[in-house]
């Protein structure tokens, strides 16, 4: 197997390259990585010293690739599937990636700050930094729901690298900020994401792993 990716299948980002690799149908050999751990954590700090997940090894050329949107770039064009997940044209281009910018830098970041915050001992939370993603998260929900109102995926018409960042942003920021009652573009944005086989998939592996979600009492039943 040419492509090793390091993962936990609960985390957020490791499921935007998944989503990836599941519409693009490349075969890879998936490596488990257990953060909590203090010895398989100082391994794989040999690896990435960053130590964050997820990371693509290539054993064709040995190169190491940490960072989604790297990850998904690299993929798309060395392992390309049936159809771009970067557009070609360069327009459209460069609104995939700042929308795969959006859902990492403003959905994603903010809804891992309060779940983050939810795994600290008693008395080293955080309730301004909460605050501060909670006001985040819903400035998003605006945006996107504006962008939503007449599109079907986050770049026109097709499936892009934006939507493979959407997909777990969403699915995790609507359990600890519900927007399916308030933003009905965004929320219908994301039932069509649920219809993708390879999100299905990344839902399905991490469904083992959700009593480990400190908001696991709010996931909806339909995901359980």
């Amino acid at each position: 197997m040419t492509l090793t990716l390091y993962l936990h299948p609960l985390a957020s980002f490791c499921h935007k390259v998944l989503i990836a690799l599941y519409e693009a149908g490349t075969p890879f050999q998936p490596q488990m990585v257990d953060l909590g751990d203090p010895a398989e954590h100082a391994r794989y700090l040999d690896l990435w010293p960053v130590g964050k997940i997820p990371m693509l090894h290539d054993s064709e050329g040995d190169r190491t690739l940490p960072e989604t949107s790297i990850i998904i770039e690299y993929l798309d064009r060395h392992y390309p599937g049936s159809h771009p997940l970067i557009p070609r044209d360069d327009a459209l281009a460069l609104e995939a990636r700042l929308w795969d910018r959006f859902f990492d830098l403003y959905v994603q970041v903010p809804m891992q700050k309060i779940v983050t915050d939810a795994l600290r001992a008693s008395g080293e939370n955080d309730r301004r930094g909460v605050a501060d993603a909670q006001a985040a998260l819903a400035n998003a929900y605006e945006l996107a729901e504006r962008h939503f109102k007449d599109r079907l995926f986050a770049v026109g018409e097709n499936f892009s690298i934006a939507d493979c960042a959407a997909a777990p942003a969403l699915f995790y920021a609507g359990i600890v900020a519900p927007f399916d009652g308030t933003h009905p573009s965004l929320a219908a944005y994301f039932e069509r994401l649920l219809e993708r086989p390879s999100f299905q998939r990344t839902l399905a592996e991490a469904r083992p792993y959700f009593p480990l979600f400190p908001y696991k009492d709010a996931i909806p039943a339909r995901f359980l």
